[in-house]
């Protein structure tokens, strides 16, 4: 069985939902990354969502907000999803299928140990299953 942890990209990096968005682009450019999960120093560091590249652009800078002034944990929204690095690959597609998210934490006793991109899937994908998770994720 190949599980969540297999497929991972192992090392993922925090970001404290106070930070702001100027910070979170900074840390995404250095660790060449597409998004960080946001973490809630009040609340035992637990995740509290997912900020991505996409988001500073669109939701900061194009609406004329200053990302220099605008914390992560403003642009934080829904309930964020992850998964358990024990969970069987069927289980991951399935969850980034059913939510349309591209990117999905990875946790391990209780601790985020790495990050499934829709790359790492592609990667472990038959043609047939990423034409299907495409679809499923990309459809509106």
């Amino acid at each position: 069985m190949t599980t969540a942890k297999d497929i991972m990209t192992p090392g993922a990096q925090w970001i404290p939902r106070t930070e702001t968005l100027d910070r979170a682009a900074r840390m995404m450019r250095d660790h060449e990354v597409g998004s960080l999960p946001v973490s809630d120093p009040d609340n035992d560091d637990r995740m509290c969502g997912i900020i991505t590249d996409r988001d500073i652009v669109v939701k900061c800078v194009a609406s004329g907000q200053d990302p220099s002034r605008v914390t992560c944990g403003d642009l934080c929204e829904g309930t964020p999803r992850w998964i358990d690095a024990d969970a069987d690959t069927s289980d991951v597609l399935r969850e980034m299928e059913s939510h349309q998210i591209k990117r999905l934490p990875v946790i391990e006793n209780k601790r985020m140990v790495g990050m499934i991109s829709e790359t790492d899937m592609a990667r472990h994908l038959t043609d047939d299953q990423l034409a299907e998770f495409v679809q499923r994720v990309y459809s509106s």
